[in-house]
């Protein structure tokens, strides 16, 4: 295997130009990511959906008070009628997020998705009494990001061919341009 750098990346954040060059491992490295974060969230899920029925207001009734969701997460915890939507709405997406990942579809819009929620956990689990910047679910949120930010779905996965589906004549992304906020 090569270890020839090619992959030329950057770009310029409040006036200051960032660039580099990857090494040709890391294709292989994004791909690994990918999966591994995908799998960790695909079997989150597959495990509520195994010991269902799933309940998450325990867990929002809960939250420390310090947390600046508390009252917002108690106040879910207390309506039976969001919990029953909350309650299926964390699984299934956990499970298609994961699946999603794996496979390399729609990565950057399962990305998000997977960095809301542990963004969501992370303010949940907010102590106010430590300093929580590197809280495990602080640094999933960020590892999802990464892959969507390297367009991690157009290496071995699923994304590299939805984006080249012929629509009317043309790629499906040169078609629907917006398309690549969500494919990647």
């Amino acid at each position: 295997m090569s270890t020839k750098t090619t992959n030329e990346f950057g770009g310029e954040i409040g006036g200051i130009t960032l660039s580099g060059k990857a090494h040709s491992l890391s294709a292989l490295f994004i791909v690994l990511l990918r999966a591994t974060i995908g799998g960790m969230i695909l079997f989150a899920g597959l495990g509520k959906v195994s010991e269902w029925p799933f309940d998450a207001a325990g867990y929002l009734a809960n939250v420390n008070p310090a947390s600046p969701v508390s009252g917002l997460y108690g106040a879910m915890a207390s309506s039976p009628a969001l919990m029953e939507v909350v309650n299926v709405i964390v699984p299934v997406t956990q499970v298609l997020i994961g699946a999603a990942l794996i496979a390399g579809a729609f990565v950057r819009l399962a990305a998000l998705g997977g960095a809301i929620q542990m963004l969501l956990f992370y303010l949940g689990g907010w102590s106010g009494e430590e300093l929580a910047l590197f809280d495990s679910t602080l640094v999933y949120a960020m590892v999802f990001l990464t892959v969507a930010a390297f367009g991690a779905g157009r290496v071995l996965g699923l994304d590299a061919y939805i984006e080249r589906i012929e629509v009317g004549g043309q790629a499906l992304v040169e078609r629907f341009p917006k398309l690549r906020y969500v494919l990647g």
